[in-house]
């Protein structure tokens, strides 16, 4: 995805475009297993979705849900009463999201397959999100379209939760190279892992950020500012 905010409209799109063909390419292939790779951040997910305080009735969004192992732990906290949304573009993590709906019959689950750069314009949306998930999201966090079309369905004030990888502190630099090559497996811009953050800190107020995996990841926290919200506008 675009790596420039000084890229044309046509030039950024064009980047967007490549990042997400990439992308969708390698989940193609990580599908069917990729539920079996994320045991060892299960604790790290679970942290994330605790750091967005749902309470019942609310209204959240899964951002790039993938799979939807984050689903039965976003819908046990907003209850029956709320609302769980949630979209990816790659039609085979969603395939797996949706058995994964349909076999437990959640009413108040939904999914959506779109990508983020259009997310604002679908018409199936709440009007307004209470809080989202950013669960290892680093594609649509480095674009400054995908981000702003994303943000746009959130309320002001809305609830941000976000987890994902970064490259180690500068004593542990020698093993970056490692880290890049892991966010390559599954990203399609894969780069950008010093302050993968840096594009939506600045819209959130309350900003809290800590490490995980002894600095190869991150969660962090905000709320959204208003004026972050009409970015992108629905």
């Amino acid at each position: 995805m675009s790596t420039n905010l000084n890229l044309s409209p046509e030039a950024a799109a064009r980047a967007d475009e490549i990042a997400r063909r990439r992308s969708l390419a390698k989940y193609r292939q990580r599908a069917a297993g990729y539920d079996r790779t994320c045991g060892p951040t299960w604790t790290i997910r679970e942290r994330t979705i605790a750091a967005l305080a749902l309470q019942p009735g609310e209204r959240v969004l899964d951002v790039a849900c993938g799979t939807g192992l984050s689903l039965a732990l976003l819908r046990e906290r907003v209850g029956d009463a709320g609302q769980v949304h949630g979209f990816d573009h790659s039609a085979e993590m969603l395939a797996q999201a949706r058995g994964r709906v349909a076999e437990a019959g959640w009413r108040n689950v939904m999914l959506l397959e779109t990508p983020a750069q259009a997310l604002a314009q679908a018409r199936v949306l709440p009007q307004a999100f209470d809080a989202l998930l950013f669960h290892y999201t680093h594609d649509i966090l480095r674009s400054p379209t995908a981000l702003a079309s994303v943000l746009a369905c959130a309320r002001p004030g809305a609830r941000i939760a976000i987890a994902g990888i970064k490259y180690f502190p500068r004593w542990l630099a020698p093993l970056n190279a490692w880290v890049y090559w892991k966010n390559y497996g599954y990203n399609g811009a894969p780069g950008e892992l010093r302050s993968p953050w840096d594009r939506i800190a600045p819209r959130l107020a309350d900003w809290r950020l800590e490490s995980t995996q002894l600095g190869m990841g991150y969660i962090a926290s905000g709320r959204l500012l208003a004026t972050a919200a009409l970015e992108g506008g629905r």
